[in-house]
């Protein structure tokens, strides 16, 4: 089990999240137990991250990360923002996704200008993202980071052909699965738009519904009652207040969820918003 050695900042966001370095020399997110959205925001990002990487979708590995009394007792900024209080962070097994890189010389984005985004090199990502945004109904907008890997040896590269510099294409990740089975309330409130990208242009390779087919397929095939009865069994049982049996609900609902992906695309692509320019 990791254990957090430091922090490095506060990071933005509802869950009052903190960067912080840990015991196997990487970065990594932590949220805590006492975060202002709802404990069982660990549960979902714990679960939902590692459903989605069995899909192959782009996450950043995740960990349970233990933060001591001691590290919050000498660190002062480890502490919840309440509108009328400030509260220490509580100790104990807490959630930690890995930051992608070195935070003193990656640069994340949250946002691309839409002429950028043809430079995403797995940009067709986004539609498996809605697939799973789909099936395990999540209430907020989808969050993804946009970054550039570094250049082997540290030099820009260049076309060969006309003795040109060319960018470095961007990949993207997706994280922040703290809202999908409703947050807290472990419901699925489903609704056209939800699970949707902000911006229509990730969705232009969209021609119809069999351009979701690999992660559908991945879906059905991959998500049995024993892949997420293994994933269940490793999350702290502090995390969802020792109810294993809303846990095992949710599970249930889950497998039952599978079936229903492809109506709610379907809902998705019939709303006002028409979200896939391209579907024929």
């Amino acid at each position: 089990m990791l254990r957090a050695l430091e922090q490095i900042r506060r990071m933005r966001g509802g869950a009052q999240s903190h960067l912080m370095g840990c015991s196997d020399g990487n970065y990594y997110v932590v949220k805590f137990q006492n975060n202002p959205q709802h404990r069982r925001i660990l549960v979902n990002e714990l679960l939902g991250t590692k459903l989605a990487a069995r899909l192959g979708l782009p996450t950043t590995p995740v960990a349970i990360v233990e933060v001591s009394e001691e590290l919050i007792r000498l660190t002062p900024d480890l502490a919840m923002e309440m509108p009328r209080q400030r509260i220490p962070c509580q100790p104990g097994l807490q959630f930690g996704s890995r930051y992608p890189g070195d935070p003193r010389r990656l640069s994340l984005h949250d946002f691309l200008p839409d002429e950028q985004l043809p430079q995403v090199a797995n940009l067709h990502d986004f539609a498996g993202m809605l697939v799973f945004d789909k099936w395990t109904c999540n209430t907020n907008g989808r969050q993804t980071l946009f970054f550039q890997e570094p250049p082997r040896g540290g030099h820009p590269t260049a076309d060969s052909s006309a003795g040109e510099k060319t960018a470095t294409p961007y990949s993207t990740l997706m994280i922040d699965q703290g809202f999908c089975f409703n947050a807290g309330e472990w419901n699925f409130p489903d609704a056209p738009l939800r699970g949707l990208y902000a911006r229509n242009r990730v969705y232009e390779a969209v021609t119809g519904m069999e351009s979701f087919v690999p992660w559908l397929d991945r879906l059905e095939k991959q998500m049995s009652e024993r892949s997420l009865d293994e994933i269940a069994k490793q999350i702290p049982p502090a995390w969802y207040e020792d109810d294993f049996d809303a846990l095992l609900r949710l599970s249930e609902q889950l497998l039952r969820r599978r079936a229903r992906v492809q109506e709610l695309i379907l809902a998705a692509k019939q709303s006002n918003r028409q979200p896939f320019p391209n579907w024929t």
